[in-house]
């Protein structure tokens, strides 16, 4: 049976439109906002994959799991597509471009493939879709020209950097200090600073007090998992197994190595107002000055007594504010805290905090004050007061 022609013309109009509304549904699902991932066409795929080397997803917008693996694609080409990088993350759209897919052997979606900086065939991925299996087989695909691209590392007898792995890590920041470069090998980023980490590690080499390594998330990824590293490199301060802090700063020799004496002296600070007394009995007190107020009140609750040493409330209250930091000593969260008035370096931050009687007590959250204590001073009393500040903050 023979259609007229208007209906025939009807029809394959009405397919055209079905097919363009069902692609820019596609294009939205998709959604085209990759700030980091480089798109290519048939017009300069095989000039941009003879410069450098390449991991390239071929796609079709209207997959679906080529739309589950956008985010984690975009995530990797953020880690990896820096400037001086020896590797670039792309993509092909192969509605568009399918001439070039079909070039390249693309039979399915999504295909991932590896090219060699020069090469024309690709290397085809087939693990899990996941960062860490995609860094890692970046990482193999590298292998041997990955060495010509960072220099080697001094041997640690000569610079002092030890190069961890999942066997040592545990067992070597389980106690003391350590500040710790978590790097993938092909990222620019940590190409950049390799030779100064080095730099820093030798400086410190007779140091006995703190320990300057590396470990290669893309070889140890168990270890990174368990630090949540989400970019390279991220560089961590670790105290006794323990993340202790992040750090961000600028990432010259000179800051980086400030950084250290800064940690050192914030942690033997703390060792000193937490250390034991001739009787054994450990003190639980952070004494402060001007000097170290405003960083030793920074993070969590504060409970702060403002005194003179020859004020007779303030010698009586003195044991039981010794026994509420016991109760308090090891939380992290919580920071019983003294400062004497009387001395010198102390007078001028007394005042700023309106001290107008000894004792004061004040409590800070996060560096800020946010109460006056003006009941009973046992030691019931002043444990509930603090409990009731941190219970409260944690409910919000």
């Amino acid at each position: 049976m023979m259609l007229p022609l208007a209906m025939a013309s009807f029809c394959v109009s009405g397919r055209r439109v079905l097919f363009l509304l069902l692609f820019v549904l596609s294009q939205m699902s998709y959604g085209h906002e990759d700030e980091h991932t480089v798109q290519y066409t048939s017009d300069n795929f095989s000039t941009e994959v003879g410069k450098k080397n390449h991991f390239i997803m071929f796609y079709a917008p209207w997959c679906g799991h080529c739309q589950r693996l956008s985010p984690t694609w975009e995530q990797l080409a953020e880690i990896s597509n820096e400037e001086d990088s020896n590797i670039r993350i792309a993509k092909v759209d192969c509605t568009m471009e399918s001439a070039l897919c079909s070039e390249q052997d693309v039979t399915g979606y999504p295909t991932l493939k590896f090219y060699k900086a020069g090469e024309t065939k690709g290397v085809k991925f087939r693990g899990t879709r996941d960062l860490p299996s995609l860094t890692s087989f970046i990482n193999d695909q590298l292998g041997s020209s990955l060495a010509e691209d960072v220099a080697p590392s001094p041997p640690e007898a000569v610079n002092g950097l030890l190069e961890l792995t999942e066997d040592t890590f545990e067992k070597h920041v389980s106690s003391g200090h350590h500040f710790v470069k978590f790097y993938a090998p092909w990222c620019g980023h940590c190409q950049k600073l390799a030779p100064t980490w080095d730099e820093l590690a030798n400086s410190l080499r007779n140091d006995d007090v703190v320990s300057i390594s590396k470990i290669d998330c893309t070889q140890h990824r168990s270890i990174c998992g368990q630090f949540d590293i989400k970019g390279y490199p991220t560089l961590l301060w670790i105290e006794d197994g323990k993340k202790v802090d992040k750090y961000t700063g600028q990432r010259s020799h000179e800051d980086l190595k400030a950084y250290v004496s800064m940690m050192l002296g914030k942690s033997a600070d703390e060792s000193n107002q937490k250390s034991e007394s001739s009787d054994g009995v450990p003190h639980a007190i952070l004494s402060l000055t001007a000097d170290s107020f405003k960083q030793g009140i920074e993070k969590g609750l504060s409970f702060v007594k403002f005194f003179a040493p020859w004020c007779g409330h303030c010698k009586r209250l003195a044991p039981t504010w010794e026994e509420l930091g016991k109760k308090f000593f090891g939380n992290d969260n919580v920071n019983i805290v003294k400062v004497d008035c009387t001395l010198d370096v102390s007078k001028q931050l007394c005042n700023e905090q309106e001290v107008d009687g000894f004792p004061t007590l004040y409590l800070y959250r996060n560096g800020r004050k946010v109460s006056e204590y003006n009941g009973s001073r046992n030691l019931d009393d002043l444990y509930d007061f603090v409990m009731n500040h941190l219970k409260t903050h944690d409910e919000l």
